[in-house]
């Protein structure tokens, strides 16, 4: 009778790590980290030194400082004699607001465009088509500057707005369009509105519950609820309901024109339409090719299945179609919002104050820390890009394809 042993095991050597399959990929992996790490030792050794040499260094209590300047558009309070780190951030908020307005309005637009090119109206295709070569095939900044020339010079100013015989008058005595921007009610928070908007947040999940219950039970039991008139009831009541029996607490106040301006209200000014509008009609025409795109990529025996089952066109597209054409849109769909972010850095042409205007524009030629500016505004757009980036990937995750 023979007996089965395991084989010796070879003892360790360092030839080992170069031609031993289960040890090289980690060795070149850190020989590769050595050898960066050596490279910025060095890049940031030589700066030391050259810093030195001109008898400069890096310093950062040059934020601390009052930044000597107003900032028009700002979401915080701020005044000229606040610190230039509060400028920074009044910069990197105005950059937050614009990117993600944007990025809201680049993806309706390019939904719509991409469903709408695949229509069957040949007029609605071809309309859509030209849209997308047209905004696509021109550069962003001349968007920029079209949108802002027709803000300022189209659109008529405060003085118009007063007299006997006004040649402008306010849309439905709320809204009033000007070469200075647009003007519209704000809020006005009374005791028991956070009752109020605490209903209409509840209504909001109620509404995505409800429609996630119904796509469920739809693909579950083939049960078909009506999707329309539940979820506007549901959006609607309970916050009309609240707002009645809590005495109205939310007014309004409405612009008005006082002296030479309108005051009261909000204003959202003629840059931030401009920078706004361009990136969204920009980018949207991308992701309209994209969407395009993900639709065509469905088998077509998708969408007949569907229909043979008795499906509405528009139910095939919401619960056919789209829910698998994501998984090819989603991808792209985080580049175009890394190049919204990163492309509102233009906003400085028509004098927005984003954080490239502030930090990297004002504070960076009054303080001469022009490195310091730099490596912040660097730092900056790295992080919000990766926090986009990470973002998306968890949801690109959540619409792949479940493999057993």
């Amino acid at each position: 009778m023979t007996t089965l042993t395991d084989p010796p095991r070879e003892s360790f050597n360092l030839s080992m790590l170069i031609n031993d399959t289960r040890y090289r990929s980690t060795t070149f992996q850190v020989l590769a980290f050595i050898l960066l790490s050596l490279s910025v030792g060095y890049l940031y050794s030589n700066l030391a030194a050259n810093l030195q040499a001109q008898g400069l260094r890096i310093d950062f209590s040059f934020l601390g400082a009052p930044a000597g300047y107003d900032i028009n558009q700002r979401l915080i309070e701020y005044t000229s004699q606040s610190t230039n780190a509060r400028a920074a951030i009044v910069g990197i908020l105005n950059t937050l607001l614009v990117a993600f307005l944007a990025c809201l309005m680049a993806t309706i637009f390019g939904v719509l465009a991409g469903v709408l090119r695949l229509s069957k109206n040949w007029l609605v295709s071809k309309i859509m088509a030209f849209y997308v070569e047209i905004f696509r095939n021109i550069p962003v900044l001349i968007w920029i500057l079209i949108i802002y020339g027709i803000m300022t010079v189209v659109l008529p100013g405060p003085r118009e707005f007063r007299g006997d015989n006004p040649t402008s008058t306010m849309l439905l005595d709320l809204f009033a369009f000007t070469n200075r921007g647009v003007y519209i009610p704000a809020p006005v928070w009374g005791p028991g509105s956070m009752v109020v908007v605490a209903t209409f947040i509840a209504s909001v999940i109620g509404v995505i519950g409800y429609r996630r219950y119904a796509t469920k039970l739809l693909y579950d039991t083939g049960r078909l609820l009506p999707m329309g008139w539940p979820s506007l009831a549901i959006f609607f009541v309970p916050t009309l309901l609240m707002f009645f029996l809590m005495g109205m607490p939310i007014g309004l106040d409405v612009p008005a024109l006082k002296g030479f301006n309108f005051q009261g209200g909000i204003k959202i000014g003629a840059p931030l339409i401009a920078i706004w509008f361009a990136l969204s009609i920009y980018t949207g025409a991308f992701i309209a090719e994209n969407v395009r795109a993900g639709i065509q990529a469905v088998s077509r025996g998708q969408t007949e299945a569907a229909s043979a089952l008795g499906l509405r066109s528009g139910r095939v597209m919401s619960l056919v179609v789209l829910p698998q054409a994501l998984r090819v849109i989603i991808p792209p769909l985080i580049s175009q919002y890394l190049n919204i972010t990163k492309n509102s850095s233009l906003a400085i042409l028509v004098g927005y104050a984003d954080v490239t205007a502030t930090l990297g524009g004002i504070t960076l030629n009054q303080t001469g820390r022009a490195i310091e500016c730099v490596v912040l505004m660097m730092l900056f757009y790295l992080t919000i890009s990766l926090l986009i980036s990470a973002v998306m990937n968890v949801y690109n995750k959540s619409v792949a394809l479940k493999e057993r």
